[in-house]
């Protein structure tokens, strides 16, 4: 008899948790909070998050709140649903170059919730850096005239160059003059050219990132045997 109760308790409890966790998942979040949006580092001017959104997981709902870039690793197959609609996007391929950059401009647009499913056989991978609210007033390099350097974004908030070298070469050299930072799409081994400095040989892998402080002078080259490729931003 005591067994009977016991499994019908337990069912009856079933009945009640089960609501309540999905109305948990359902609960938007801050986007640094949501499911694989992992925070790996954070200072005075951005918060860098690690983007990897499995096949078959999604992100759960989380808003938007800050304006953000991010560079893109590979493709997935996505859908899309705006928090409290009812509509899912049919699914749909991200831009299938690694290494696409965006930009989110929540400051002109307003903050928006929603939740993105990775419904295709891949996984969904970026760095995105959301920006911290703070007055402009940094200026900015300019790297036009610069061999290595195309510039992908410019905007109010930042600007951003591609870089891809082959192996043996390197970039011109640059002065940084905005606090920034670096994302590897494809990985390898580069040396740093400070003037007054021996070379500072670096092993990266596709995927990482580094803070850059403003004011350092540098080339980069490709002393690997693999095409580097990465992306560099300036705030303003």
């Amino acid at each position: 008899m005591s067994r009977i109760i016991s499994i019908s308790l337990f069912a009856l409890a079933s009945v009640f948790v089960q609501p309540a966790l999905a109305q948990l998942e359902d609960k938007p979040v801050l986007m640094n909070k949501a499911p694989f949006h992992v925070p790996l580092f954070s200072n005075e001017y951005v918060t860098m998050l690690s983007i990897n959104i499995p096949p078959g997981r999604d992100t759960g709902y989380h808003t938007h709140f800050a304006d953000s870039t991010t560079v893109n690793f590979s493709p997935a197959i996505r859908t899309n649903q705006v928090y409290g609609e009812t509509e899912i996007t049919a699914p749909s391929v991200g831009q299938p170059v690694p290494g696409r950059v965006s930009f989110n401009n929540v400051t002109e647009n307003g903050e928006y919730t929603h939740k993105a499913s990775n419904v295709g056989p891949t996984p969904f991978r970026g760095v995105s850096a959301l920006l911290k609210d703070r007055e402009s007033g940094h200026s900015v390099s300019n790297r036009s005239d610069e061999a290595g350097f195309t510039q992908v974004l410019d905007n109010a908030r930042v600007r951003a160059w591609r870089v891809i070298l082959e192996p043996g070469e390197k970039t011109g050299q640059i002065t940084q003059t905005a606090p920034g930072w670096r994302v590897y799409v494809r990985g390898g081994v580069v040396d740093e050219l400070v003037p007054g400095s021996a070379p500072r040989g670096m092993a990266v892998a596709d995927g990482d990132f580094m803070w850059q402080d403003a004011g350092q002078t540098r080339a980069v080259e490709n002393s690997g045997s693999t095409v580097i490729e990465y992306v560099e931003y300036e705030l303003k």
